[in-house]
């Protein structure tokens, strides 16, 4: 496994960087902290990571070793066994690292856990190899993951983050916490009274799409010990993200106010944005300045000043004003004008001002937003002064249609996930030639690659291959990366865990659907007899999937990355199970047969769903209780942990008062799945079985009000969950197994004539 890891190294260092355009105004954006500073960074990572044995390593930052601004390591052999790395920044250097850990010790590391078992004695490097990245930009974090994901972190677990990000190459992340601190004093300084601040600011699990001028009010009201504690973490986040050499990305005003403003300054010119979402006025239509108003420039001044003032600043900054919002107005002339408006509060703060914006709106909104009115919200800065973010690159890329974003530098993104949901998905054919056919594609602007998903802490495999594909020159070979990754991340080489990893490569990791991306599965929406359970791959193969990793619980048991590998493959086998079981209620209520209805509702509600949530709550990373847990921890008083466990409940089912964007975050938790899906799905079964009994038409609308209630009761009714882990997990995914291997395998039978499964 480490000669094959070394050779495919080897290829990619001798390969020829694709050339692409040189942004003069992009050159001052680099590491600010000295080389000391950043080695020292590094070198009390490797601590954290492999305590006594990172003394092994002999770490350097040397920021002359730079290719054209791009970073760069390089690795070789020292005196008495130790490994020599040398990098252009801190970000170089930890990734260099990381790249050796891997090719030559077999090692992983990742969100769901780690796999570091080196080998006594490091293996010698043969020959010192240099590697650079083919771009300058390895950016990180959707405005959403701040909330889908974020939203509950301490220190602990930013720290954690933050030594992944600079393992995995990541040299320009998001800094987004603390920034309502930093708005509270400015509109105190405007006028504004306390009630009406804390009326525009959303609640924690809502904050990105307060930013954005979405929403305001929901969830809320912050308090100011939450604003005090997230501002002091971004101090923590921002250091340590700069004293590892990365470039962090602050936020800065888009235009979106509080009503007060409109108290305070009864001129000022304002327009008024539309609903958004299914949320009214009550807590949508945000008002937006007038660019040609002086008041943008003055609150926009005042915003970034105090940013600066309060964090420093790497002099790019963050700001989405119509993220699927349409605006007032199509005319070239007025998006232009907001455009300028805003790079111009940020540019007299900081002349050296660069605006990072997420091209999610070119996607959310292809009508409105055609090539004049793309090229003037575009052009309303000088050229290389706006980073795009092809925010969805993978599988919609903007590039294409617009010129390489009519000039203006662009970041090849894969977004891969929506709401943090749980769902094996990947693209990874697109991910593996997208970011090349843009490099090639003809003047292109393009200046790095990026992660922008909505939630992590699921699909380990596919961020991993695109952290690797930033450093790569060409496409990958598939089938054998996979088989080292499923190597390094259990430790040891294993037929069945191997055979498992090619076959989701093949289904669940090659999904080109547009849509597919998001987990529409009946198991975690609200049931219906009109359900979605079309997949982009064939069932066929999860369940051979799950058969292999059944076949290798036997020898891998003992490694903790195979038991969320297990749980998770398990979880989306009873997932598509699920789906066959609601397709067996549908057929029995369509032909009207109570005895097929019951049986069938009762497996799925009383035995199949009680399964999955047992295994589920068997791991760490499947706990409806650590959510919560971490969302109650960030109060102060039993009041505000009330309100945050409202705030954590909320997003992952209702996400609204009204279930205004329904499970549009769902995810699948233990103690989630029984109190919340399960209970859903036998009130939908009562409701079928009482429509046969009293010989009435199923009321989807009676039943949606009836469901409400369970819904709204979970949100509200406070339940303590377990924070950590009940129940053998190879015992109870054992269970599963061969109870439902024999159905799965009827029912594929049943619906594929003629074709033989291997279960």
């Amino acid at each position: 496994m480490k000669a094959a890891l070394l050779v495919l190294l080897l290829l990619s260092c001798s390969e020829t960087v694709v050339p692409t355009r040189v942004f003069p105004a992009l050159s001052h954006l680099k590491p600010q902290k000295g080389d000391d500073v950043q080695t020292a960074a590094v070198r009390e990572l490797l601590a954290r990571l492999l305590g006594g044995r990172a003394s092994e390593f002999s770490v350097t930052v040397n920021s002359s070793l730079a290719e054209g601004g791009r970073d760069t390591y390089r690795l070789s052999s020292g005196a008495g066994g130790t490994v020599l790395v040398v990098g252009s920044s801190g970000v170089a250097a930890a990734s260099g690292c990381y790249t050796y850990l891997k090719a030559f010790c077999g090692a992983h590391l990742s969100w769901s856990g780690a796999q570091l078992q080196l080998p006594p004695a490091l293996p010698p490097v043969p020959a010192p190899l240099t590697r650079s990245a083919p771009h300058r930009f390895h950016y990180y974090q959707n405005v959403c993951t701040s909330s889908y994901s974020f939203v509950w972190w301490d220190w602990a677990r930013w720290e954690k983050e933050i030594d992944w990000m600079a393992l995995s190459g990541i040299n320009m992340p998001l800094a987004f916490t603390g920034q309502e601190a930093i708005w509270y004093k400015v509109y105190l300084s405007l006028g504004l009274n306390e009630s009406e601040i804390f009326d525009f600011f959303t609640g924690p699990a809502f904050l990105a799409w307060g930013r954005m001028g979405n929403i305001h009010t929901w969830g809320g009201p912050l308090s100011i010990s939450w604003m005090e504690k997230r501002l002091s973490l971004q101090l923590q986040i921002t250091e340590r993200m700069r004293s590892l050499g990365m470039i962090t990305v602050l936020p800065a005003f888009a235009g979106h106010i509080p009503e007060g403003i409109l108290r305070v300054f009864p001129k000022v010119t304002v327009s008024r944005l539309g609903g958004w979402s299914n949320f009214n006025c009550t807590y949508s239509c945000s008002y937006l300045l007038d660019p040609e108003d002086p008041l943008f420039q003055w609150i926009g001044e005042l915003f970034l000043s105090q940013m600066v003032q309060s964090f420093g600043t790497d002099h790019i900054y963050s700001a989405d004003t119509f993220n699927e919002m349409s605006p007032t107005s199509s005319d070239p002339g007025y998006l232009s004008a907001v455009s300028g408006a805003i790079f111009k509060s940020m540019a007299k703060v900081d002349p050296d001002a660069i605006w990072l914006m997420q091209g999610w709106l070119f996607i959310n909104n292809p009508s409105f937003w055609q090539p004049a009115q793309t090229k003037a919200l575009l052009h309303g800065a000088p050229i290389g002064r706006i980073i795009v973010l092809d925010l969805f690159a993978e599988t919609v890329p903007v590039y294409l249609t617009t010129e390489s974003f009519y000039g203006q530098p662009f970041i090849w993104c894969m977004l891969n996930n929506f709401g943090g949901n749980h769902g094996l998905f990947g693209n990874i054919e697109g991910v593996n030639r997208g970011p090349f056919d843009a490099a090639k594609f003809p003047n292109s602007t393009m200046v790095g690659t990026g992660l922008t998903p909505e939630g992590i802490e699921q699909n380990d495999m596919i961020y991993e291959f695109m952290n690797e594909i930033g450093w790569s020159s060409q496409p990958i070979n598939l089938t054998k990366w996979i088989s080292n990754y499923s190597d390094r991340r259990y430790g040891q080489s294993n037929t069945d865990a191997r055979m498992a990893w090619q076959i989701l490569l093949r289904s669940v990791y090659n999904c080109t659907q547009i849509l597919h991306n998001h987990n529409h599965s009946p198991l975690v929406r609200r049931p219906s007899l009109n359900m979605n359970t079309d997949i982009c791959y064939n069932k066929a193969d999860i369940y051979e999937a799950w058969r292999f990793m059944h076949n290798a619980s036997f020898a891998l048991g003992k490694s903790a990355t195979f038991l969320y590998d297990l749980v998770d493959i398990t979880r989306e086998a009873v997932q598509q199970l699920v789906s066959e079981y609601y397709l067996e209620i549908k057929e029995a209520y369509g032909k009207k047969s109570l005895q097929q209805l019951m049986t069938a509702g009762g497996v799925l509600v009383y035995d199949l769903l009680p399964e999955l949530d047992s295994l589920l709550s068997s791991q760490p990373g499947f706990l409806l209780g650590s959510w919560l847990k971490a969302a109650k921890s960030m109060a102060s008083t039993p009041a505000e942990a009330a309100l945050y466990d409202m705030n954590a409940r909320n997003q992952i089912t209702l996400w609204g008062p009204t279930g205004n964007i329904l499970d549009y975050a769902n995810k699948q938790y233990g103690g989630l799945v029984q109190d919340y899906y399960t209970e859903r799905w036998g009130l939908f079964v009562w409701f079928l079985v009482q429509s046969l009994n009293k010989g009435e038409h199923f009321n989807q609308d009676k039943f949606n009000k009836a469901v409400f209630v369970l819904e709204e009761d979970f949100v509200y009714n406070g339940k303590e969950y377990m924070a950590s882990p009940t129940g053998d997990t190879l015992e109870i995914a054992n269970k599963i197994y061969l109870k439902y291997q024999p159905y799965a395998r009827k029912r594929f039978l049943r619906r594929n004539k003629g074709l033989e499964l291997n279960l």
